[in-house]
Formats: structure tokens, sequence, C-alpha cells
């Protein structure tokens, strides 16, 4: 992977930089990509060389001494990242995207934000927030959770396991969901990592297996009281969730791209050319490009649109599951073709191909899930056919 490749949504040379930034990165990433996705392990060694390259702090505020990159920048990053590591992308994504959308709504309290701004720039620090359970599922999908938060003097004492708790195994806090019996109410707390929290390694999954989301347990935790969350937060439409689909389009480029070198490349002895010269192959191709595109297109619009358009954030939330929807869906289907053109091979452990048939499935379980967004989409669709409707005559 190289900067010579033509992005028409590289719009400047400062874009132009960060993306080979970001390429350098996932070249060293690819290296270790297979091994860790085959033994499940945590890349350590990877978020030290992103800690040390400054990428931890990309959304964070320039007065805290970050570079406050756009969503736009964001989504540029992290599709480059994912090109070499896919599970290393989605897991610091949650990070840089959770300080963005922190950044953009105003969620934390000044001071605590800027407490964590300030030790992401210093110390690397990395954030985020353990919202799902077993019991209560997807918290986009409104179930109460189970983890308790208990009043006592100075604070609360938080109980509770939660699962698909991304980045546990290198996180020295995180933000977790709670239930505030006194309140009849949810909550969201900063909790520091003490000897009351334990990981349970509970992650052996089909993809994106060093993503680290292990189950964390929470053994009457204290949080004081200036650590829970308590801003007044700003609608933004969930912008930042973004990095979702940018890393899924990813690895589906990097399929196509394998696919590619395969089919310009592959002579099999009964041909005089390479198989790119098949019909067969060069329609498999065509049908790539339309899926790349088309999804592409529609993730960069996206972000553009959120990073312009302040005042409609909340509004362009159909517009912005539409680009996770596509991107997904198009990633699925991209590296379908892609194994098509490079054939049984492709089943091969050895063959990247194989891991990216199975990390691309995971974005089917990212918010916003597929159903989610078609009811958004349908929710506007027939809030405009009835914006629209003439008066009866």
């Amino acid at each position: 992977m190289t900067s010579s490749w033509q992005d028409p949504y590289i719009r400047n040379d400062e874009e132009q930089a960060l993306a080979a930034w970001a390429e350098q990165l996932a070249s060293r990433f690819a290296t270790r990509a297979e091994r860790h996705d085959r033994e499940g392990s945590f890349p350590f060694e990877n978020f030290a060389e992103l800690r040390e390259a400054g990428y931890l702090k990309i959304t964070v505020p320039k007065r805290y001494g970050g570079d406050e990159l756009s969503l736009y920048n964001l989504v540029q990053l992290q599709e480059r990242l994912a090109y070499g590591d896919g599970s290393t992308a989605l897991a610091v994504g949650w990070h840089i995207g959770q300080v963005l959308h922190f950044r953009s709504s105003g969620k934390w309290q000044e001071p605590l934000f800027a407490e964590l701004c300030r030790s992401i720039v210093s110390d690397g620090t990395m954030i985020n927030t353990f919202a799902s359970e077993a019991a209560s599922g997807s918290p986009s999908r409104g179930g109460r959770p189970e983890t308790i938060a208990v009043r006592t003097d100075g604070g609360w004492r938080i109980t509770g396991r939660k699962t698909f708790s991304t980045l546990s195994p290198i996180l020295d806090r995180f933000v977790v969901t709670a239930y505030v019996p006194d309140e009849n109410c949810p909550g969201e707390f900063l909790v520091e990592r003490t000897e009351r929290v334990s990981i349970v390694e509970t992650w052996d999954t089909l993809g994106m297996r060093a993503t680290g989301s292990h189950d964390v347990v929470l053994d009457e935790v204290f949080v004081g009281e200036d650590r829970r969350i308590a801003g007044k937060a700003e609608d933004d439409g969930g912008g930042w969730l973004l990095h979702i689909p940018a890393c899924y389009i990813g690895i589906a480029r990097a399929a196509r791209d394998y696919a590619l070198e395969f089919a310009r490349t592959y002579r099999p002895n009964t041909l005089s050319e390479p198989i790119s010269s098949l019909p067969t192959v060069r329609h498999t191709i065509g049908e790539m490009e339309v899926e790349l595109r088309t999804a592409r297109a529609l993730l960069y619009e996206a972000a553009e649109r959120w990073d312009r358009e302040r005042s409609r954030r909340p509004s362009l939330r159909p517009e912005l599951g539409l680009a996770k929807y596509a991107s997904v869906n198009s990633a699925i289907r991209i590296v379908d073709l892609a194994m098509r053109i490079v054939g049984g091979g492709s089943l091969s452990r050895r063959s990247p191909l194989e891991r990216y048939y199975r990390d691309v499935r995971a974005g089917l379980h990212n918010p916003p899930m597929d159903n989610v967004v078609l009811q958004l989409l349908t929710d506007s669709a027939l809030g405009e056919a009835v914006a629209t409707t003439p008066p009866s005559a």
C-alpha cells in the first residue's frame, strides 16, 4: 500500500500527507495481522506505535494539544489503517471516534473532558464506553442495564458485567453505563481500573479476533461524585460512528486489490494471457468497482456533510446510517467477489482473503444495525411524503 494511489476523496496536500502517514502505519500492522488473528491475541505493539506516532490524539481539541481533525479526516485515516489490519483499526476507532463525539456533543462536563484530553496527549491514554450486556443486549435496542450503581459516601459503588468490551486489555479507564435505582434511570460513569475490575477473556470469535473485546466484571467499584458523566449533551447525529464503515471499506479495498493483483498475474497453462483477460473475470471486477465506488461515495459525502452542516447534524442520522449500511453490505459483497476471482485458494488460512471474509461479517453486528437503518430511512421517507402531500380538494 503506497500513497501513489489516486484517491478522488483526497482534497489537498494536507490530506495526502495524512493518508501517507496512515498507510505507513498500516503497512507495518499488516505484517502482524495474520498472527494476531490466528492467536486471537491483542496487538499491543500496534497500539504502542499508534501512541508513539500521535494517532491517539487526532480528534482531541487543539486547545488541549490535540490535532482536532474532522470526521472526514477520521474516515480517511481509518479506511487506510483497516487496509492493513481491520482489528486494530476497529479497536482504535472506538477511541478516536468517542473523543470526537465527546468534543462535538459536549457530553462530558468540561473539567473531566479536559483531564481526559490532556492525559491522551501526554500519556497516550485511551477510552471506550462499555454498555453491552448479555441480558440486555445492545444498548441501541434500549435495554435497561443490569449493571447497578448504588450511591455511597462521595460517589457510587458499581457492580455488573459488560460484554463486547473492545480495547479492554489496554485500558486503564473506561466509561460504563449502569442503572441508578435511586433515580430509576441509567447513568454513565468514568471507571478507573483497580483490583475490583477484572477481565474474563471470552473473546473467541469468527472475525475481528484481535480487538480484545472481552467481558469486564465490576465488583463494587467505587466511582467518585465527579466521575459521573453529566455534561449538557448536544445531539450530534452519531456521526462519529462512521469510523465503523470506514474500517470495513478499508478491508474490502484490501480484498479487491488482492484479487486485482491475482487477476493480473495468474495465468493457468490453458491460457496465453492472465485471467484478467477473461470476460467473466472482467465482469466480476466491474461488479466489485460498482460496490466499492458507490459505498465510498456515500461514506465520504456523509462525513463531509456532517462536518459542514453542524446545525443539521441530528437530521443527518438517516444518511449516516445509510453510509454504514451500504459500506458493510458492499464490503461483504466485495470480499465474496474477490474470492470468486481467486478461487479455492482464497479459502486457505494462508490467504488474507480468508481473514477479510471473516472480518467483514462483523460489521453487521456493529451499530447502527441494518434493521435500525431501514427503519430510519422508512420514517424519513414517510415523513417527507406527509410533508409534500397536497391538501384534499
